[in-house]
């Protein structure tokens, strides 16, 4: 529902939680906690109850997304992050609307950008579920709403892992900064890919922490950025093209998806023996991607179609 886009220049303003006054912040904050308590409990009943009427229709959706935070958020307790309070009651019609909310001293900025945002105020909560197995980290926006009795009502809702097997954003920054002093460019540039994904909740949000990675990211000789793609690799006398490769935490590990030029056989027998063939060519050109990530997910591409066939942990990939 909040989807990163271009910015727009029109007169909005964003406060954040160090210079909110103590009502809206005591008011924020209570709400905070109290939805996050019910995505660790998976009281969907609690947040369906408080969500913006406009988005009645894509319930399913947001309900879905916060039973599948059920594992990253489990045995965890809340403690709030973050907290940003959004004006944005000067826009004439729903824009592409970036917001910069900057501390007292003006010394740090962090960005919040929203795609066809309506007129309105708006909140966005960033909360941890401290003590989860996989360091939950959840992502709320609240909307102010005017219909019935005015008050903030949900309007999103999203929740990462915020660690890979006991390793947090900052690991993987520090390990793909090992990597690419080692000459292991596509290991460095998804360990990268790793840290950032661990770092916040939503996609909407950039600091300058974040800027800083993505900075050193794009500074890596033979990295696999989109340029790059279609990639050969050859097992035998045999060669693949390789579409794409994305980091994918389906399986709350730190796994890769490779979606590859497929010869369409549609036998299963025969199209887990393909995806076993493009995978290990993939690790041998790349040997570094098998130390540092747990598997591989393979996505066979073939007449516009892509079928996902299996994932498996690098310790089967020959």
């Amino acid at each position: 529902m909040v989807l990163l886009a271009p910015a727009s220049g029109f007169a909005v303003s964003c406060t954040t939680q160090a210079e909110l006054t103590a009502q809206d912040r005591g008011t924020l904050a209570s709400i905070g906690e109290q939805l996050s308590d019910a995505v660790i409990r998976q009281d969907t009943s609690a947040l369906q109850s408080v969500l913006l009427p406009s988005l009645a229709n894509q319930w399913d959706g947001i309900r879905g997304a916060i039973e599948q935070a059920a594992p990253i958020v489990k045995a965890g307790k809340t403690q709030l992050r973050n907290i940003y309070l959004l004006d944005a009651s000067s826009l004439a019609t729903p824009t592409d609307t970036q917001f910069f909310c900057s501390n007292a001293a003006g010394s740090m900025t962090v960005t919040v950008t929203m795609r066809g945002l309506p007129p309105g105020k708006y909140a966005v909560v960033l909360a941890d579920a401290t003590g989860a197995a996989l360091a939950g980290q959840m992502g709320f926006v609240l909307a102010w709403d005017q219909t019935g009795t005015p008050g903030w009502k949900l309007g999103g809702f999203s929740a990462r892992e915020g660690m890979f097997n006991g390793h947090d954003g900052v690991w993987y920054w520090t390990r793909a900064r090992e990597l690419a002093r080692s000459n292991m460019p596509w290991a460095a540039w998804y360990c990268y890919d790793a840290a950032h994904y661990l770092e916040l909740p939503v996609d909407f949000i950039s600091s300058p922490n974040l800027d800083k990675l993505t900075q050193e990211q794009a500074k890596i000789t033979g990295a696999p950025t989109e340029e790059s793609f279609p990639a050969s690799v050859t097992t035998g006398d045999r060669t693949w093209k390789i579409d794409a490769v994305r980091l994918d935490p389906t399986l709350h590990e730190p796994d890769l998806g490779v979606t590859y030029e497929s010869a369409g056989n549609t036998d299963p027998a025969v199209a887990r023996t393909e995806a076993i063939a493009v995978l290990g060519a993939l690790l041998k050109a790349h040997p570094g991607i098998r130390e540092n990530f747990h598997g591989m997910w393979a996505y066979a591409s073939s007449g516009g179609k892509v079928t996902p066939i299996m994932e498996l942990p690098m310790a089967q990939i020959p």
